[in-house]
């Protein structure tokens, strides 16, 4: 299934999605996906009749309806629909981040160190992060890595954050194991 070759747009609608639908457990309305992603409501729905047709979205009929996410979606966005995912902590300028868990850490230029990058892929929304800002991932649940970053570049469409790594500790507590 993860042969599945989307457009942008498909993408970040049911990217949205399944974020959104993470939050919740139920069914997300048309109008939530399209307040996350700034699109109008009708192009959702409209990108929401292909993504049915391709068995990645599901239809919830009645007043508490709107779009839940099939187990493909997952698996075409190449996301793991975790249960109990490990908790990774998420700090936005010194603020926690409830509503996003970290994914995985890709660390680029380590050879480099002035040139040294993150990506921070999230479950969660990016939508809030900004230039500039600065964001703590960490520490992780079992090599307690803790990485301060300023955020250089975002992702939306993959959610993924790019930070110019301003400090980086291991362990930042004591280990797990």
């Amino acid at each position: 299934m993860s042969s599945i070759e989307l457009t942008p747009s498909q993408k970040t609608i049911l990217t949205a999605l399944t974020n959104l639908h993470r939050q919740t457990e139920d069914a997300v309305k048309g109008e939530d996906i399209a307040e996350e992603v700034n699109r109008n409501p009708g192009t959702i729905r409209n990108q929401m009749q292909s993504l049915k047709a391709l068995q990645l979205v599901e239809g919830v009929p009645g007043p508490k309806g709107g779009y839940k996410p099939t187990a493909n979606a997952y698996e075409a966005l190449d996301v793991d629909e975790m249960d109990d995912a490990a908790s990774v902590p998420l700090f936005h300028n010194d603020e926690t981040v409830e509503s996003a868990n970290v994914e995985s850490i890709d660390l680029s230029s380590v050879h480099h160190p002035e040139l040294c990058r993150a990506e921070i892929h999230l479950q969660g929304s990016v939508r809030d992060f900004h230039e500039g800002d600065e964001v703590i991932v960490g520490p992780t649940p079992l090599s307690k890595l803790r990485i301060t970053g300023t955020l250089d570049a975002k992702d939306d469409t993959n959610n993924i954050l790019i930070l110019q790594i301003d400090d980086m500790l291991a362990p930042a507590e004591d280990p797990a194991h």
